[in-house]
């Protein structure tokens, strides 16, 4: 099952982007966005909010919570 770092690493790579790129973008270092995208260190809801906005896509998308191209929950997710 996917999480949000593996979500993330996909969106930037997508784009072509480095990771100081979006390191810039979020006000931080390669560094610490690398530890988002390792799962080493949590993702702060600022930072969060800063790239779906960037990106264009819900939280919930990055969240892994909902498939954005048809707004249903992901398959595998309980209550």
């Amino acid at each position: 099952m996917k999480r949000y770092n593996d979500m993330i690493r996909e969106l930037r790579q997508d784009r072509d982007l480095t990771q100081k790129d979006i390191a810039e973008i979020l006000g931080t270092n390669q560094r610490v966005y690398s530890r988002y995208e390792l799962g080493i260190q949590p993702l702060p809801i600022e930072h969060l909010i800063k790239l779906c906005k960037y990106y264009n896509v819900s939280a919930d998308y990055i969240l892994c919570l909902k498939d954005e191209k048809n707004g249903k929950p992901n398959k595998g997710l309980t209550n």
